[in-house]
């Protein structure tokens, strides 16, 4: 039987790990806006920054998770949080795209080696679904405070202070990674088996609804005023995003978690963020708009906990878990680049029309996987 992980300091360091390396999440409008606004850069440009910062973490994750229970986690995710504080510190100092533009890619490339010990460490907890949703509650708890004073800052202090804030989270994680991480027990070998295709397909599934979710997401900002809505309204709509983030998937994916099927949870997600990610692009009233672009991400983190949760029961070893960063971020990497294109050549409406197939083919995966789960079980006897 697997021994768990449940000291009480180290689920506290990994909260904060989660928040300081899912921070893309949270503040992608205001990092997009800020970019485009205050650095004169166009969106496709824009889009490509942040997307440099998702594949250094896709690839960091990606050669790490594999190797999971070989590392020393506690080390190598307080030196990882620490070059991304490093990077964005950094960052806060320059202007030119070149040089924001590798700075981006390192502090990525720190944040996914951080994240994936962090999220590894979080797969072998005691009960991985609840470590996870926590950790959400905690992240909406975070955006919270960002969207209310980032946009107040840097109107205050100029564009740069965004960097400096993610720079300063990145070393509180440090500290955090440092002094309260606790590596989880060593794996014995016999667990160490290849994925099988549900979790294969699981894997895909989150990954192609996390490019959904940042597809859209990451231009929510510009298109509410690009639809003419006051800047204060879409500000309101962003902080009320983040409220609902703290209040409402965390609580409720813990109740349900003994109560729905985790599999079928997975199925109607996909489905529910493709039609208000419709309403997000297509909408030109506030009434449509507002909900929609609010409760979007609570749809990506309600179905990803599910996701987690089946992830540590199909893999017991984290290796899986572990990859949670790749998984997610492959798409995320992708998605505002993609959005950028979708937006600038062809509108947000095309932004629209592809997140619906997008998030069918997401639930498709899911649905395969679910699928693939049953026949793993073993047939009852007769």
């Amino acid at each position: 039987m697997l021994t768990r992980h449940t000291n009480r300091a180290a689920l506290a360091a990994l909260v904060i790990c989660h928040c300081a390396g899912m921070l893309d999440m949270v503040a992608l409008p205001v990092w997009i806006g800020v970019l485009v606004e205050r650095y004169g850069f166009s969106s496709q440009q824009a889009g490509g920054l942040v997307t440099l910062f998702m594949v250094g973490a896709f690839l960091a994750s990606l050669v790490l998770a594999p190797r999971f229970n070989n590392l020393n986690q506690r080390w190598i995710a307080t030196a990882g949080f620490g070059m991304g504080s490093c990077a964005f510190l950094a960052a806060g100092t320059q202007e030119t795209f070149p040089v924001l533009a590798i700075l981006h890619l390192i502090a990525g490339l720190g944040a996914g080696v951080a994240l994936s010990m962090a999220h590894g460490t979080m797969g072998r907890t005691a009960n991985p679904h609840k470590m996870f949703a926590i950790s959400f509650g905690a992240l909406g708890f975070l955006a919270i405070i960002l969207l209310a004073a980032l946009p107040q800052l840097i109107i205050a202090f100029g564009a740069s202070v965004l960097f400096l804030v993610f720079g300063g989270i990145m070393l509180v994680a440090t500290c955090a990674a440092a002094l309260l991480f606790r590596n989880p027990p060593r794996v014995d070998e016999q667990l160490k088996k290849p994925f099988n295709r549900a979790t294969w397909l699981t894997i895909f599934g989150i990954g192609i609804m996390t490019f959904n979710q940042s597809m859209v997401f990451a231009f929510v900002e510009v298109i509410g005023k690009t639809r003419g809505f006051e800047a204060g309204a879409v500000l309101t709509v962003l902080i009320a995003l983040g409220l609902i983030n703290f209040l409402v998937p965390a609580p409720l994916s813990t109740f349900l978690q003994s109560r729905v099927s985790a599999p079928l949870m997975t199925q109607i997600g996909p489905v529910i963020q493709a039609v208000l990610a419709l309403g997000v692009t297509t909408a030109t009233v506030m009434p449509i708009w507002g909900p929609s672009a609010a409760f979007f991400v609570t749809t990506q983190i309600f179905t990803h906990t599910f996701v987690f949760g089946l992830l540590s029961r199909l893999d017991p070893t984290g290796r899986a878990t572990a990859a949670t960063p790749a998984m997610a971020l492959i798409g995320a990497a992708l998605g505002p680049f993609a959005g950028g294109v979708l937006a600038q050549n062809f509108g947000f409406e095309a932004l629209g029309l592809a997140a619906v197939f997008v998030g069918l083919t997401s639930a498709a995966c899911f649905t395969l996987a679910r699928a693939s789960a049953r026949s793993l079980q073993p047939a009852p006897a007769l």
